[in-house]
């Protein structure tokens, strides 16, 4: 199994890490709704607090144009404790995730100074926002952002990708429906979109054709009725995910580790990791060759020495 360095422990489902330029390492804790900065040498200080964790859910974070921190959040989950210390977000009687305070998705906003939450975006054109999961900027300062959905007894919400701008004016939705949509990425030139999905075990390729904007040379799937090309088909469960310098998509793989993923679809390979719920992947350090992981149902920050650099987000932190 690959070498892994414990930054932190005890963390409450930690996920959506973010290297920073001061060495330390911003996460969210899902289970705990609160948002997190961790040093190197495993100190930890809390940023901000949403309250009810089964009301609210930090989960992606992504830096912005502004130095500020941006935040989906999925609304909340239910929470079970399957062994000791090892959490999940599913109701152990129906398999759901939607828990009894829920009442809405959004896209928040964090001062990194102050801890001051400003909610964004809760709806698109009238539909409410379901299960925001992961965040990336590009470098005309809009962003994407995946919605996973929510679950509830013998039902499953389709997933969605978003863009939208940080000041809170637009948002619009891609055309179409992704099963669970989980991770997002952009290639080093911005000409693509990578979207992982936890149900289907798959990641999709979508071009664009700017800022925002969906490629008309893109394929349209008949049933899911979205674009893009499918890279990977697996029969596991994909979480978050970040892109290499080489331009190479790295997927957290429930159960398996990491899936690095050949951008032109010629194939793929797993990097282990000896934990059931490897969630998500960020790069730091000065070459950008340290990745910073989350386990996060024993509740878990990790560094590994990578062979790759990892891709220098638009808006460094």
């Amino acid at each position: 199994m690959t070498a892994v360095r414990t930054i932190a422990e005890d963390l409450w489902f930690p996920e959506g890490p973010v290297a920073m330029g001061d060495g330390s390492v911003i996460v969210v804790e899902i289970r705990a709704a609160r948002l997190t900065r961790v040093w190197p040498d495993g100190g930890r200080e809390t940023i901000t607090e949403w309250g009810d964790p089964l009301g609210a859910g930090p989960n992606g974070a992504a830096v912005g144009p502004d130095g500020l921190m941006y935040i989906c959040n999925n609304g909340g989950f239910w929470w079970h404790e399957v062994a000791a210390g090892m959490w999940i977000p599913q109701d152990p009687a129906t398999g759901s995730i939607q828990p009894p305070n829920y009442t809405t998705g959004s896209i928040d906003r964090v001062d990194l100074d102050s801890g001051a939450l400003t909610t964004l975006y809760t709806e698109c054109d009238g539909v409410g926002l379901r299960g925001p999961n992961d965040i990336v900027f590009d470098s005309a300062g809009g962003f994407w952002f995946t919605d996973m959905g929510k679950s509830r007894p013998g039902v499953q919400d389709h997933g969605a990708v978003f863009y939208a701008l940080p000041d809170g004016s637009s948002i619009t939705r891609v055309r179409g429906n992704f099963n669970m949509a989980n991770g997002i990425g952009l290639s080093p030139d911005e000409s693509t979109l990578y979207v992982s999905e936890t149900g289907g075990g798959r990641v999709w390729a979508i071009e664009l054709a700017g800022p925002g904007l969906i490629s008309e040379s893109n394929e349209f799937r008949f049933i899911e009725n979205h674009p893009g090309r499918c890279l990977v088909n697996s029969l596991g469960y994909f979480d978050s995910l970040a892109v290499q310098a080489d331009g190479r998509p790295v997927v957290a793989a429930l159960g398996d580790g990491i899936c690095i993923v050949e951008p032109d679809g010629s194939g793929h390979r797993f990097v282990p990791f000896d934990d059931p719920m490897v969630t998500n992947i960020a790069f730091g350090g000065t070459d950008l060759t340290t990745a910073f992981v989350t386990f996060s149902g024993g509740g878990r920050l990790v560094a590994v020495d990578w062979d790759a650099p990892g891709l220098a987000l638009a808006f460094g932190a």
